[in-house]
């Protein structure tokens, strides 16, 4: 597929707390956010009370994205159904036939399968997800293998050549791919350049801590930033 196809890179700003901080996402021209249920590790976590309240509250617009930790598909069915996301991110390896057996229940979600880029061993990775018909991937840079695992928000960079070379194969089968990890206004535009991803997400450079609000100076600055990186 040649580079350019998918148009501009979209946005997703992971990580979102409340609906004030959606409603400054869109009107800085996000496309998507991130709404972290229950999880091991990382930051954002929020209740699933709340991330429904968020979910029903967003434009029609703004994709809503839940981030799950849960791998059997009645774990994944039981959270989406409290909050009513547009998409499922799951950021932990399923069970075999989850993805089938979500897709059935789901006709409407899109399924997002995260793959943590910690080798080359996630390039097979990849290839099993892309062939169990997922409707994007998202390359981030967690450790699944830790004591406790990582499974997103953790502010590294990956190796994008290994990113590079998983977007490319997607793309060969007409599935996007978002890139996440480390991202930040600094080095946005040259991971775009790098892994011309379809989308990119950020979660922990866009705020002073864990704890503090989303920056509006500094999301309007990865935007343009992501978007100035050239079509993705």
């Amino acid at each position: 597929m040649p580079l350019g196809d998918w148009g501009p890179v979209r946005v997703k700003i992971c990580c979102v707390q409340s609906r004030g901080e959606a409603e400054l996402a869109a009107r800085l021209g996000a496309d998507a956010i991130g709404l972290v249920g229950p999880m091991p590790s990382g930051m954002g976590v929020i209740p699933l009370a709340r991330i429904a309240e968020i979910a029903r509250a967003a434009p029609p617009d703004l994709a809503t994205f839940l981030l799950t930790s849960e791998t059997s598909a009645a774990g994944i069915l039981a959270q989406q159904r409290r909050v009513g996301a547009s998409a499922l991110q799951l950021v932990d390896r399923p069970r075999p036939g989850t993805h089938a057996e979500l897709r059935a229940a789901l006709p409407g979600v899109r399924l997002v399968q995260v793959v943590h880029v910690t080798g080359p061993e996630s390039l097979e990775e990849a290839r099993e997800h892309l062939a169990d018909g997922v409707d994007a991937l998202l390359l981030d840079s967690g450790n699944p293998q830790a004591a406790v695992k990582e499974l997103g928000g953790t502010g590294r960079v990956h190796d994008w050549e290994l990113s590079r070379q998983i977007r490319d194969e997607a793309a060969e089968e007409g599935v996007p791919v978002f890139l996440a990890g480390g991202l930040g206004p600094d080095n946005v535009a040259a991971a775009v350049a790098a892994v011309r991803p379809y989308g990119v997400d950020v979660c922990s450079r866009l705020r002073d801590n864990q704890a503090g609000a989303l920056s509006a100076e500094t999301t309007a600055r990865f935007i343009a930033a992501a978007r100035g990186g050239g079509a993705a």
